[in-house]
């Protein structure tokens, strides 16, 4: 009778705080009211756990390393300057962008601005990847100037022919459509619509959807208005975990019980962070994977390669004498010899050829080098800065028109870029939000940030031209005159006139430097580059219009929440 006395008590007490536990995490811990109260009221994920890792990334864990150390300066290029950073975590593409995954973006493109369409044709050819990149004076290239975007056999293979402007509007396309993918499966959006209703006027925008949800697909409450009641209330996924359907949205409605649940917000949690370009810190920090070496707290030697060793050959038993990475051995050696190849490759291989590095990451050296974020500059101001360090932040936001409203694109208000090259490119979509230049609004009294274009900031504007008077207050120092610049790059132009586009040609001779705010940084040696080049810290530059058969790209998303998925503790 005792026991079963003490069982019972036992089992009302486990009752008891399991009740309390659920019940405060449902309660606000600063007033006391319900949170998620089916009545109405404040509405909030309380039980997201962690990010979801989005398709195709690989979970980078942040922490400090020393960037820009080369092991052999080889180039004399004084532009590695070694420093100590900070990086955050994220996350970063496994591989690189392939052409499959690329062919899916024009795929789409096509049949949402289809060429055909005279307000659409250079979305789709702006896209295009530069074929021509392969083709050589003195060399026979056709077969990939004609196959190798399209043909299956080069499927797997990193796409090329991609400038950084281009790599940067697929990693805006593919945010959208994997956000697009979570909002259906959640039950958010009527399913199938992303294929069947999709249309130049009617698609799907991450930050739209955001800031004004009843926008999506033209404002057709059939695909966007899911969660009503009238399509099955909770998704599969909610209530399997049976929990409402969406605990963040506060859109209450007289007449009905509790909330109608109807748009995921930024409180959902569902909904993920962009797709981008990795920034040159990140990427070279994921590239070394120090970590392989690490000690406590510190890293036991420097890595010369993404690999452990100075070698580019495998000292295991098992591979011993194999390539680790896809690069030019030497002049006219680019895979080996007939029967025994030295890297398995001549020009690009496929994804996933070598072996990863210790994040899980593939090729980050060799096969191409690939485009980050970053405005080249022969320096890194880790003065300025040792945590995320990045530049080229345009600061912007929202247009809004005289109601107040948010202002989207349309096909009437689209913009393109023609490019010193003469190639155009859309930079805006139907269904985007339209986007201008912060102002004093942003900007009164900050000391982080004072305008919206940060490019120049401690390097080419006035107070760090060598043209500019010490001691001078910013008011009363003389403006700097274009001819006397810091970075005096080409600057080539386009112009039309009535017999169609004429390119005209910077052809003076007084430029001091290729560098300019149109210069980007790219990374990692490719299958045209010695060895040199697949040291992580080193990093070269090209005009962002520009494309070549040797870079690609990967992608990489900021991580929200906790550093890491696992607690830290001693090894001992």
């Amino acid at each position: 009778m005792t026991l079963r006395l003490l069982f019972s008590l036992m089992v009302a007490l486990g009752f008891t705080s399991c009740s309390k536990k659920s019940s405060s995490k449902n309660t606000s811990a600063g007033t006391g009211w319900k949170i998620n109260d089916p009545n109405g009221g404040f509405q909030y994920n309380s039980s997201f756990t962690k990010q979801e890792t989005a398709p195709g990334l690989i979970l980078v864990e942040g922490g400090t390393f020393t960037m820009g150390k080369v092991q052999d300066d080889v180039m004399h290029d004084w532009n590695n300057t070694p420093n100590q950073q900070h990086v955050q975590s994220f996350y970063m593409d496994e591989t690189e962008v392939t052409n499959m995954m690329y062919m899916e973006y024009l795929d789409w493109t096509k049949r949402v601005f289809p060429p055909s369409d005279e307000n659409y044709k250079n979305i789709y050819t702006g896209a295009l990847p530069d074929t021509l990149v392969w083709r050589n004076r003195l060399g026979y290239n056709e077969t990939m100037t004609n196959n190798y975007l399209r043909h299956p056999a080069y499927s797997q293979y990193p796409v090329v022919g991609v400038n950084w402007i281009q790599a940067t509007e697929y990693a805006k396309w593919r945010t959208d459509r994997v956000n697009e993918a979570i909002l259906e499966r959640e039950g958010y959006m009527k399913k199938g619509a992303k294929l069947v209703d999709v249309d130049a006027n009617n698609n799907f925008n991450t930050q739209a959807y955001l800031m004004s949800p009843s926008t999506s697909f033209g404002g057709n409450e059939e695909i966007v208005l899911q969660k009503t009641g009238r399509s099955g209330g909770k998704s599969k996924k909610s209530a399997a975990k049976g929990t409402s359907p969406d605990p963040s949205t506060n859109n209450a409605s007289a007449g009905t019980e509790g909330p109608k649940n109807v748009y995921a917000q930024q409180t959902s949690g569902i909904i993920l962070p962009e797709y981008r370009l990795p920034t040159e810190a990140e990427w070279e920090y994921a590239a070394a994977a120090d970590v392989g070496n690490r000690e406590y707290n510190i890293y036991k030697g420097q890595k010369k390669y993404p690999w452990k060793g100075q070698y580019t050959r495998s000292g295991k038993r098992d591979s011993r004498g194999d390539q680790l990475a896809n690069f030019k051995q030497g002049k006219g050696d680019y895979g080996g010899i007939a029967g025994w190849s030295d890297d398995g490759a001549d020009i690009t291989a496929p994804v996933k050829s070598y072996k990863a590095n210790d994040f899980g990451l593939y090729d980050m050296a060799g096969n191409v080098a690939e485009w980050v974020q970053d405005v080249y500059r022969p320096m890194i101001d880790d003065e300025a800065n040792d945590m995320n360090y990045f530049r080229g932040n345009v600061y912007t936001k929202n247009k809004l028109d005289k109601d107040g409203k948010i202002e989207l694109i349309t096909s009437e208000t689209m913009k393109y870029d023609t490019l010193s090259n003469g190639k155009i490119i859309s930079r805006t979509k139907p269904g985007e939000i339209a986007q201008v230049p912060v102002d004093q609004n942003e900007t009164y009294l900050r000391q982080n940030f004072d305008k919206s274009d940060e490019i120049n900031y401690r390097d080419g504007d006035k107070q760090s031209t060598r043209y500019y008077r010490t001691g001078n207050s910013d008011e009363g120092a003389a403006p700097v005159s274009d001819k006397k610049r810091m970075y005096d790059s080409p600057v080539h132009k386009i112009e039309k006139d009535s017999t169609g586009m004429v390119k005209r040609f910077d052809k003076s001779e007084k430029r001091t430097t290729l560098i300019g705010d149109d210069v980007r940084v790219y990374k990692g040696g490719s299958w045209r580059d010695r060895a040199y080049w697949l040291d992580p810290a080193s990093r070269r530059f090209m005009n962002q219009d520009i494309a070549t058969d040797y870079i690609g790209f990967r992608c990489a998303m900021s991580r929200v929440g906790p550093k890491s998925d696992f607690k830290k503790r001693a090894r001992n």
